[in-house]
């Protein structure tokens, strides 16, 4: 387990392992959140949550429906025809 000290103006660093191991670099926003067990701070969320619904306006597909199973076929044909083309 880490440690760290509070300073006298109130900051605290999160030590380098910690910031590499979650990808948090300069200028990362977090959330605090006052806990029974002490602070717990919760990286804020670069894009706001969405629901599948929202998101399905950017689906062209006019078609019939697929089977999932037909869908996984031709994701793994485009996959293996882009990585081909490298």
């Amino acid at each position: 387990m880490e440690t760290t000290v509070l300073s006298n103006t109130g900051h605290i660093v999160i030590p380098k392992s910690v910031r590499e191991l979650h990808h948090w670099s300069t200028g990362t926003e977090f959330a605090v959140v006052d806990t029974p067990q002490g602070v717990l701070l919760k990286p804020k969320k670069t894009f706001p949550e969405t629901t599948l619904e929202g998101g399905l306006g950017c689906v062209e597909y006019k078609g019939p429906p697929l089977a999932a199973e037909t869908i996984e076929n031709l994701l793994e044909e485009d996959i293996r025809r882009a990585w081909s083309e490298k």
